[in-house]
């Protein structure tokens, strides 16, 4: 038992403060919901993908266009 005893004073004064520390910071970022920062970020990431969506979409009808067969060709290598 006297092996334990050092590891768990070490645990009690190191560990578990920082623990409880970082978990509690986490707990009260999350009930503060989020920031206008972090909205507008996400505005701007949705924006980025309607773009991307675009694109994709008229690249798919471009290679429709152009070689109607692409989408079987693919599958065959996967």
């Amino acid at each position: 038992m006297e092996f334990l005893f050092v590891p768990s004073i070490l645990f009690l004064v190191i560990v578990a403060p920082l623990w409880l520390l970082l978990h509690y910071r986490y707990k009260s970022r999350m009930s503060e919901g989020i920031s206008e920062k972090e909205l507008h970020n996400i505005e701007d990431m949705l924006v980025s993908i309607d773009k991307l969506v675009d694109r994709v979409e008229t690249l798919e009808s471009i290679l429709d266009k152009q070689q109607q067969n692409w989408r079987d060709a693919d599958r065959k290598q996967s």
